[in-house]
């Protein structure tokens, strides 16, 4: 894949030679305290304040393949079928409002340890050392893999490099400062990171608006072929567009399915962060700003580069004009992104691919961290060596990052294709047991078995209805993926439900241990505290005769998710020259924020 139509001068190396310079300069800053101990090194010592971690949060999910999966969503059903994933917001909500504070008082060094605080036995064992590999290194593994494919359309269009080399350039700068610095070390990658990946998307929506066959936001916006996309909601009238791009994520989607980074309940990465915070206000912040900031500041970046690729680039045969030696298996509407920065100039050029190798690195750098915690922490020290010495652990944990990196490598070159695949087959992989991450907080009757049969049942079919042709699953209102969700959704519901009445809940010393540790509150823990007091064991502490707070909470995440979809929706008034709503949201947006915060003062959050 050489091209030569991109004109990339001296001044452009140089930029980049001085990102990754600072970038190796972190790791090796941060290697000073990362290998006292597995608490440094994969929570950073438990002591991060809340906007670092945010802006760590939003750093991640800034990642290189995201803006080509908003250019394939743009390009295909237009801007409102970025619902797909907006709808997440409210996922985000629950977490910021009613999880992160019960995460923090967890104080497990990984989420997956949760399995052996809040269940017991043999199931719980199996499914912490499960998860650990199914999650920490098959699953990591996709999402990495995807991550690294955009690496290699970026690289392929802007720098001339070859699928190969696009993942060995990337993986020796990314791996220098996550081995040696931990998730200290991404941390401050990730702030450094994101200022430079958020400069270098706004600017190439700048000049990719400026284009000759363009001129102005205003030429943009009332071009034919680019009218029909810029809806921000789906057509009311249009029900094969509203359900599956509205309906099915905000009905259903949000609370029912496992997807990385908005996790029902938080986990993964997330729930590090959160586990990384100071303390539970800290925690709150941090998941508090990753999702302004995810959801109503950075989308429309992105979204004004694919609407006018939508111009400039037509169709792929376009492209394939532009840039012939792109490989076929890669000519998909996602390639349009990484093809628009190609109209960028001298200087310009080297900083906005920086800014893409930043949200590169920034991604891989905490899922290369983040999944050898798992196998390291979940798996190796649990099951396979537990003596071993914490100097041997964080020598583990870097050996497993390196071959990681590895995997996920093979994964981009050979597996998958286009960013809206990974996209779907980790959709439907996790569709179905998002309800259990939210209730086993809140009900005691939730055990070990109910999840270990909800994971394999939803792995299972989202493999069977992977390999079915769509045709089975087409019809008239919505289309086959969100037939196939919605069947994975309800069937892996109906299986779990069935099994949590048929099985014996957890043992009541494991049940009252969690409740007293992580005080959750509500009518789902009430038989277990009453049975505890009938034994004279008070397992409620400092939360004994206060009012339950989740009435409260749950106004919280209504109100955040208006703050921030207004704000979204603003933003994006405002660039259509909308100017009355644009105010009109902004207002909303305003008053929002001024009873979020007061509502939040009023929660029980121990600094």
């Amino acid at each position: 894949m050489l091209l030569t139509s991109v004109n990339f001068v001296l001044l452009d190396k140089l930029i980049i030679a001085v990102f990754f310079l600072i970038i190796i300069v972190i790791g090796l800053i941060a290697s000073r305290s990362a290998g006292k101990n597995m608490t440094q090194y994969f929570l950073g010592g438990r002591g991060m304040p809340w906007w670092l971690l945010g802006v760590s949060m939003v750093a991640c999910t800034f990642s290189a393949d995201t803006p080509n999966l908003v250019t394939n969503f743009v390009r295909d059903g237009g801007v409102a079928q970025n619902w797909m994933w907006w709808a997440f917001l409210i996922t985000g909500m629950v977490t910021v409002f009613i999880y992160a504070r019960l995460w923090r008082r967890s104080k497990v060094l990984t989420d997956l340890e949760f399995y052996e605080l809040r269940y017991s036995g043999k199931s719980a064992s199996f499914l912490r050392g499960f998860r650990a590999i199914y999650l920490g290194l098959f699953f990591n593994v996709l999402i990495m893999g995807s991550v690294s494919l955009a690496a290699i359309k970026i690289g392929g269009v802007l720098l001339g490099l070859k699928p190969w080399e696009c993942v060995v350039y990337g993986s020796i700068g990314v791996l220098i400062y996550t081995v040696l610095g931990g998730v200290k070390g991404v941390i401050w990658a990730d702030f450094f990171q994101y200022s430079i990946a958020m400069f270098g998307a706004i600017f190439a929506a700048f000049v990719a608006v400026k284009q000759p066959e363009i001129g102005s936001l205003e030429a943009l916006f009332s071009h034919p072929d680019v009218i029909d996309k810029m809806r921000m909601i789906p057509d009311f009238n249009n029900l094969s567009n509203l359900i599956p791009l509205l309906i099915i994520p905000i009905a259903v989607q949000w609370w029912s399915v496992w997807y990385p980074g908005a996790e029902p309940g938080g986990g993964g990465y997330i729930a590090q962060r959160m586990l990384a915070a100071k303390n539970e206000k800290n925690a709150i912040g941090a998941t508090l700003f990753f999702n302004f900031m995810h959801y109503a500041i950075r989308p429309w970046p992105w979204i004004i580069v694919a609407l006018a690729s939508i111009i400039i680039y037509p169709d792929m045969e376009s492209i394939l004009k532009s840039f012939p030696d792109i490989e076929e298996r890669f000519l998909k509407d996602d390639i349009a992104y990484p093809v628009m920065m190609s109209k960028l100039g001298p200087g310009w050029l080297g900083l906005v691919v920086a800014s893409l190798i930043a949200a590169y690195m920034s991604t891989i750098g905490t899922h290369l961290n983040w999944g050898s915690s798992y196998v390291v922490n979940d798996f190796y020290k649990r099951f396979i060596k537990p003596e071993a010495s914490e100097k041997h652990l964080i020598m583990t944990a870097r050996i497993c990052t390196v071959l990681l990196m590895i995997l996920s490598g093979l994964v981009a070159l050979f597996v998958v294709t286009h960013a809206s695949q990974a996209f779907n087959i980790l959709l439907l992989s996790g569709a179905g047991t998002g309800a259990i991450y939210l209730l086993r907080w809140f009900w005691w009757r939730i055990n070990a078995i109910t999840e270990i049969v909800a994971m394999l049942f939803a792995v299972i079919m989202a493999v069977f209805l992977s390999l079915t042709p769509d045709s089975f699953y087409q019809t008239s209102l919505i289309d086959a993926n969100s037939v196939r969700l919605l069947i994975a959704i309800f069937s892996t519901s109906i299986v779990w439900i069935i099994v949590v009445m048929l099985t014996k809940p957890e043992k009541k010393e494991v049940l009252r241990k969690f409740y007293s540790l992580t005080k959750p509150g509500g009518p789902g823990w009430k038989k277990v505290v009453d049975d505890a007091k009938k034994d004279n064991i008070d397992i409620l502490g400092s939360e004994k005769n206060k009012a339950w707070e989740m009435p409260k909470q749950i106004l919280l995440v209504f109100v955040g998710c208006m703050v921030v979809y207004s704000f979204l929706f603003a933003i994006g008034s405002f660039l259509y020259s909308s100017y009355t709503l644009a105010s009109i949201l902004s207002g909303i947006a305003i008053i929002g924020i001024i009873i979020l915060f007061k509502l939040l003062n009023k929660l029980r959050v121990p600094l």
